[in-house]
């Protein structure tokens, strides 16, 4: 018997009260980056649209409304459009594995999924893209 999609893949369970995990997103970011591998896109940025969710490690003080107590999104979205503005990329894949990794670097982030979508590829299409996850080991 092959596996079936459903069957291997398993959706991130992100807000977890009981192991005191948050969900962080960040949704529609557009940036334009230089991406793909035909030589029109080495030339010409293109407008990617980036999707990241995060489950992070709450920590055990109190919040006390202090941002410096949390994973700061504009801290995230800033290194995004950094990396997205480092030059060429060839794969939409590369870019995202390049961001999850950015991510991870934080220890309080247990996983991460991203997905990018280029949004200008096909006049009928809506966009086309990757979207992976990676988790903390």
């Amino acid at each position: 018997m092959t596996n079936s999609p459903e069957s291997t893949v398993h959706p991130l369970r992100i807000a977890d009260a009981r192991n005191a995990v948050r969900h962080v997103f960040i949704h529609d970011m557009v940036v334009s980056c230089l991406i793909g591998i035909h030589r029109h896109e080495k030339t010409g940025a293109q407008r990617i649209r980036i999707n990241l969710d995060l489950a992070v490690r709450e920590d055990v003080a109190p919040l006390n409304d202090n941002h410096s107590n949390v994973l700061c999104y504009e801290d995230v979205a800033k290194s995004i459009r950094s990396i997205a503005a480092r030059g060429h990329v060839n794969l939409v894949e590369t870019l995202a594995e390049d961001i999850a990794t950015m991510c991870l670097e934080d220890i309080r982030i247990l996983s991460v999924r991203v997905r990018i979508e280029k949004l200008d590829v096909f006049a009928d299409v809506e966009s086309v893209g990757v979207e992976i996850e990676r988790v903390r080991h």
